[in-house]
């Protein structure tokens, strides 16, 4: 999170929000969100809680600001993939860009697809959108990299990349025994060919 160089925030900046959700996220990401406390987001924002409370009614709120910003993120950056695609062609290099571009959000994604797993209806209900939204775009995807499928089998195949996603974006962030075994290039390399092989025509796939 940047800061200024007086180690200070400037009382009255558009990006005080902002502040709050890059704080809140970096906390959320290392200790169990039941345990951080308002006061902790406004010490790591390097404000006041009455200044975080002027933002947000509560914790929850940040963390779902921070999962919903994280969730757009995410959307948008699948359809910037999809949108760049080349017809036809294969998809696994696709799935690995989305993965890498987690990677590189590695605060918000453990958030999101870790941290908040359980916290509140609202956590769920969010995470439910998001998938429902990539789902969505992932069917697009299929349909470009493949063409001729039908509305079934571009769906299936869609929760089949999805739950791939999801699978390897926690592998990822947590860094478990999967990951640190295979270490990343492997890793990535095996999420591609997998990618490859749930999206092959049931005729290549055998």
């Amino acid at each position: 999170m940047t800061t200024s160089g007086s180690g200070t925030r400037a009382a009255h900046r558009p990006s005080r929000k902002q502040w709050v959700i890059e704080a809140a996220t970096e906390l959320f990401a290392t200790q169990p969100p039941d345990e951080v406390t308002v006061a902790d987001i406004a010490a790591r924002a390097e404000m006041t809680s009455a200044a975080v409370y002027y933002h947000f009614s509560s914790k929850d709120q940040v963390l779902a600001e921070a999962m919903r910003a994280f969730a757009a993120a995410l959307r948008e950056q699948l359809q910037a993939i999809t949108e760049a695609h080349e017809p036809g062609s294969d998809i696994g290099a696709s799935v690995t860009a989305l993965l890498a571009w987690m990677g590189e959000h590695r605060s918000a994604a453990t958030v999101f697809f870790v941290s908040s797993a359980g916290m509140s209806q609202d956590a769920e209900a969010l995470r439910q959108q998001s998938r429902t939204e990539l789902l969505e775009e992932l069917v697009r995807l299929i349909r470009k990299a493949r063409g001729a499928a039908s509305d079934a089998e571009a769906a299936v195949v869609g929760l089949g990349l999805l739950a791939l996603l999801e699978t390897a974006a926690i592998s990822q962030v947590r860094g478990d025994d999967v990951y640190r075994s295979l270490g990343h290039r492997s890793f990535v390399r095996e999420i591609g060919d997998l990618a490859e092989r749930i999206a092959a025509p049931a005729t290549q796939a055998s």
